[in-house]
């Protein structure tokens, strides 16, 4: 299974792309603990470790590429994969997350996205 979705933040691609890939940066715009890097190949984990994967691909400003799965993934189920597309459009970013290779079982991540990421990020960078 896959799906595409899309939000606009209110913040310049540079600046969400540098806070996603910062622990302290990543874990102030979801509210859960993270622990993150800038660096190809690198391991994270986020939201109390709920979520876990690795850094495959980084563009500066504009795409990040990673592994990705949570902790109710069957120990079967392969990694997924969520590229982050950035594109400035009126001053504000227009953020594109593609997630492939998800579980058939995975069709609450679409929600997920919105409650945990995309909500609580629009709320973080419209008061910074």
């Amino acid at each position: 299974m896959q799906f595409t979705i899309k939000t606009r933040i209110n913040a310049r691609p540079e600046k969400i792309l540098k806070t996603w890939l910062s622990s302290e940066g990543h874990t102030n715009m979801t509210g859960g603990a993270a622990l993150v890097s800038d660096k190809i190949g690198a391991n994270f984990s986020a939201w109390d470790g709920y979520i876990e994967g690795r850094n495959l691909e980084l563009e500066p400003n504009r795409r990040i590429l990673q592994s990705w799965r949570t902790s109710d993934f069957n120990v079967d189920e392969k990694d997924s994969r969520i590229e982050i597309l950035l594109k400035e459009v009126d001053g504000q970013t227009e953020l594109t997350l593609i997630h492939t290779h998800v579980p058939e079982s995975g069709e609450h991540y679409k929600k997920g996205w919105e409650n945990h990421y995309f909500k609580p990020m629009r709320a973080y960078f419209s008061q910074s």
